[in-house]
């Protein structure tokens, strides 16, 4: 096993949505290695999430939040370090002028986030970064590689950086780095679209996963009517407003039940007037935004949970739900029928097509064998295929095979 540390580089870090990453770096100090964690940017919505999160957050290098004087010290230590390094990261800087984001201000942000970081890694004796999502902190990654002496490995979920291929400059992401672990076959085949052959064999396919213990199996809700739970952001992606057209239909045929929404964004006030205008606020509940432990409350509530979205990774909010043996009902996209096969351990509807989703809540609505036996299995597809305490064995045994810290 490595014994030097890494870094874990996120855009916001720790995030609401995103407490898998969290429990990940978890695992990995459980594991015996030496993880430190760096930000881009501040975490929003701390204020809700658990103690565990709040104190990571302390210690966590936040990069914008350093003062100016600090910033400038940080890439003076870089230049009289290694001069010709520093140079070649200013030239892999200016050619984000005609490639990738092709903008001046973009390509001086990472320029300058780079330099931050750099000084960081340098102080903690860090010579390999993980970064999580393909985004744009993946570019500071890859300037401070051009400096020398840093290697960095990939997380990629998708989908959305498969639609934007060229300016999130995912080739050259994947082409530099020691490893790319890929959440799914589906998010495999999609980078595999985009790399030459000879960079396949460090495609890595290691599911995301949650805690089987953590997400223990609820106890058989007795509700005197059925609740359907959504979690999730409130954007288009999500499809919330198709989740909302199918439970009208439900309605107009006379099936009770009730809503609960959690999330919010960008959607929240269009999603509440949709609401209005259907005449469903006596069925629909929205939460707003909520930590993990009063979320894990609210599975232990729920009938069923139903994810309607067009497009997406592989949702860990739906392993969440598997591992509580709460039936789940998703959509034919991307990763997702990795997860759910259908009519198995869930139900896959047709993206956007609301009719089909009313079709499939149906069915759980008014068969509680059919719930009982969906969620018997879908914990078990957790246990085989998404446990955390697996899959993230697999990222240390990448870091000691596959990076340079070994």
């Amino acid at each position: 096993m490595t014994r030097r540390p890494i870094a874990y580089l996120c855009s916001e870090y720790p995030a609401i949505s995103h407490t898998f990453i969290y429990r990940e770096i978890e695992s990995l100090r459980k594991a015996g290695m030496t993880v430190h964690t760096a930000s881009i940017h501040k975490p929003t919505n701390l204020t809700v999430m658990t103690s565990d999160e709040q104190m990571e957050a302390e210690k966590t290098f936040m990069v914008l939040s350093q003062p100016l004087p600090s910033m400038i010290v940080a890439h003076l230590h870089c230049l009289q370090k290694s001069p010709a390094g520093y140079l070649r990261m200013v030239g892999g800087a200016i050619k984000l002028l005609t490639k990738g984001p092709k903008s001046p201000v973009k390509a001086l942000a990472y320029f300058a986030e780079a330099g931050i970081l750099l000084q960081w890694l340098h102080r903690l004796g860090i010579t390999h970064i993980h970064e999580h999502f393909a985004n744009p902190t993946a570019i500071v990654a890859m300037l401070i590689k051009t400096y020398g002496g840093i290697s960095y490995s990939l997380s990629v979920h998708g989908p959305d950086i498969f639609y934007r291929v060229d300016s999130a400059m995912l080739e050259e992401k994947v082409r530099e780095a020691d490893f790319v672990r890929c959440i799914s076959h589906y998010c495999r085949s999609q980078i595999m679209r985009i790399s030459e052959l000879s960079a396949w064999k460090k495609l890595h396919i290691v599911r995301c996963g949650v805690n089987p213990d953590l997400y223990s199996v609820r106890k058989e809700p007795q509700n005197a009517i059925p609740n359907i739970l959504c979690v999730g952001r409130l954007v288009p992606a999500k499809g919330q407003h198709i989740l909302l057209e199918a439970c009208r239909f439900l309605k107009q045929e006379g099936l009770r039940f009730q809503v609960t929404i959690i999330g919010e964004g960008p959607d929240s006030k269009s999603l509440k007037e949709f609401a209005t205008s259907k005449e469903l606020n006596d069925i629909v509940t929205f939460t707003g935004v909520l930590g993990q432990n009063t979320v894990r409350e609210y599975y232990d509530k729920t009938d069923l949970f139903v994810l309607a979205s067009f497009a997406e990774g592989v949702p860990v909010v739906l392993m969440e739900a598997m591992a509580k043996e709460i039936p789940v009902i998703s959509t034919r996209i991307t990763g997702i029928p990795e997860l759910i096969d259908h009519e198995h351990d869930g139900l896959l509807a047709t993206p956007g097509d609301a009719e089909d989703l009313a079709n499939q809540i149906r069915k759980l609505l008014v068969d509680s064998s059919l719930r009982r036996k969906f969620g018997l299995a879908g914990r078990e597809k957790v246990i085989s295929l998404y446990s955390q305490h697996i899959n993230n064995l697999q990222m240390v045994k990448l870091f000691k095979e596959e990076c340079q810290t070994s």
